[in-house]
């Protein structure tokens, strides 16, 4: 599709924006939204005609690109033969999606309970926890999202917490291994990996292991930093879980489907949750959707014993009916293995050769269509390239690195001090190679602003 410039169209949408949209994570007169025209595939634009290759896929979600015609076509086809249902209902769509979604998680993950998003589903997966095991705390790390509602905020390990943080929602932080910014004065991923397990074990023993339903953990965390966990660690929360009667709940809200190269990224290390949230990549965000899948132990826990929780628009045909069309799409595309090939063959050497030639690099990490590039002031002591939860002028580096990244027609993933690298996982090799060329040039303008 060829973008077709209407400036007063454009300014319409933004007036109408501006006058009445309450922005999320936002201080509402200090915002700026693009007014957005049209998108296809892996590119989105303006009303002004100016094109933008999407490294962010959204909010990480659109894993199929914009506007997939097949998936367009069943959202069509589902609005006309049955557009909505109560949740209480055995309906084709809902049913299809469920036994599909079931078919690809790990273990016996085979019950799914759907909700509208990635929040509500940790929401509803700390629910089942606290009933299943009749314990109340929950363990998750800093530097982790878990969603915006009450429970997943506090949940939740980065600073949009703190505004809502009561101190009271039966919530412990511990620490995650992080190599490259060690909590733990490691100098090998063997190291952080022991380690970070001893720290996890300490930390339940100081809370008492009897008070805690659940450990909660993005497989691999998304917005705060895309960093692979060391082998044997997840392995090893999944034994300390069994040993202390702890229920293992993975966020795979990000992570999963196709994201990492794997349909899940629990796939890629061998290990089995008791429950397991998704949303965002189960239909490509063309629908609200998300859900929770559920262990065989913890389903039976309710095969008598009503669950008490529920959505109106739990598992709606026209998200499910997006679902159903996603995974065939993704199955018949061999769309994980193209973001499993072109993480391995292209945007990891390429990356890492940014990282030789721009000295604002300090780390790059990731795996699949899921990448963290970290900058840095300087390379010796990793001082970040702008200070934790920078705004304002101490933002200023990142706020013009995102601009010549625009500049370029290359929409960024920024948090903090790091780019994601997280286009949608069927984006062809040509795209990616116009998308690293647009970053190197935007790197550039981050080097300025290291130390000389």
């Amino acid at each position: 599709m060829t973008p077709q410039p209407d400036p007063e169209a454009g300014a319409a949408v933004k007036a109408a924006d501006r006058a009445h949209v309450f922005h999320s994570w936002s201080a509402q007169e200090l915002i700026d939204p693009l007014a957005v025209a049209g998108a296809e595939g892996s590119y989105f634009w303006d009303y002004d005609g100016k094109r933008y290759l999407d490294f962010s896929s959204g909010l990480v979600y659109t894993n199929i690109g914009y506007q997939h015609p097949k998936v367009v076509a069943a959202i069509q086809e589902q609005a006309a033969r049955l557009t909505t249902f109560a949740p209480a209902f055995a309906i084709e769509a809902r049913s299809e999606a469920a036994r599909l979604i079931a078919e690809r998680t790990p273990g016996d993950l085979d019950k799914i309970f759907f909700t509208n998003g990635g929040a509500d589903a940790v929401e509803h997966a700390v629910r089942m926890a606290r009933l299943h095991t009749g314990r109340t705390k929950v363990l998750s790390t800093y530097r982790s999202y878990h969603g915006g509602t009450q429970q997943a905020v506090n949940i939740t390990g980065d600073p949009r917490r703190w505004a809502s943080d009561s101190a009271s929602a039966g919530v412990v932080h511990f620490w995650a291994p992080y190599l490259y910014r060690s909590r733990f004065y490691a100098e090998t991923e063997e190291q952080e990996c022991a380690r970070a397990l001893e720290h996890l074990e300490t930390t339940i023993a100081f809370e008492g292991p009897g008070t805690i339903a659940a450990i909660i953990l993005e497989t691999i965390p998304g917005t705060a930093g895309i960093m692979v966990p060391p082998p044997g660690y997840l392995a090893g929360v999944r034994e300390i879980c069994d040993r202390y009667g702890i229920v293992f709940v993975l966020d795979e809200v990000m992570a999963g489907f196709g994201r990492t190269g794997e349909w899940f990224a629990a796939d890629l290390f061998d290990v089995v949750p008791d429950l397991m949230t998704f949303a965002k990549g189960v239909n490509s965000g063309y629908v609200p959707l998300g859900g929770v899948a559920i262990s065989g132990a913890i389903a039976e826990t309710f095969a008598r014993r009503p669950y008490p929780g529920g959505l109106t628009y739990s598992g709606h045909p026209l998200a499910c009916a997006a679902a159903v069309a996603t995974l065939g799409v993704m199955a018949e595309e061999g769309v994980v293995e193209n973001a499993a090939r072109l993480g391995t063959d292209v945007v990891g050497p390429a990356l890492r050769e940014l990282a030789e030639r721009h000295p604002s690099v300090g780390e790059v990490r990731g795996v699949g269509m899921f990448w963290a590039v970290e900058l840095v002031r300087n390379r010796e002591t990793r001082e970040p390239l702008v200070p934790y939860n920078a705004a304002g002028e101490a933002n200023a580096a990142m706020a013009a690195f995102g601009a010549a990244a625009k500049k370029q027609g290359l929409w960024p993933f920024i948090n903090m001090n790091r780019t994601h690298v997280v286009p949608p996982c069927n984006v062809s090799e040509a795209e990616l190679k116009e998308g690293l060329a647009a970053l190197d040039t935007a790197l550039a303008v981050a080097d300025e602003y290291t130390e000389k």
